[in-house]
């Protein structure tokens, strides 16, 4: 795997654990300001789960790295 190929797998993989990731923790406010949404999170932690994403993605990244260098997957056999 090249370096923008590894690049873009990364990002991919960030994304979607990083959207996977958004729903845990959220409590909705027991009282809504004028103005917000009833359903908007009350602390929603983006920091925290961009690290967590970050950490995840990594350790997928590697799985991943590791499948593809091995030759287990590969477009040539097709």
């Amino acid at each position: 795997m090249d370096i923008v190929s590894g690049v873009v797998v990364y990002i991919l993989l960030w994304w979607w654990v990083f959207l996977m990731t958004l729903p845990f923790g959220v409590k909705s406010p027991k009282t809504v300001e004028t103005g917000h949404a009833t359903s908007a999170p009350e602390r929603p932690l983006i920091w925290r789960k961009a690290g967590v994403a970050t950490i995840i993605a990594a350790i997928l990244f590697i799985i991943v790295y590791m499948v593809i260098d091995s030759g287990m997957i590969s477009l040539d056999k097709l």
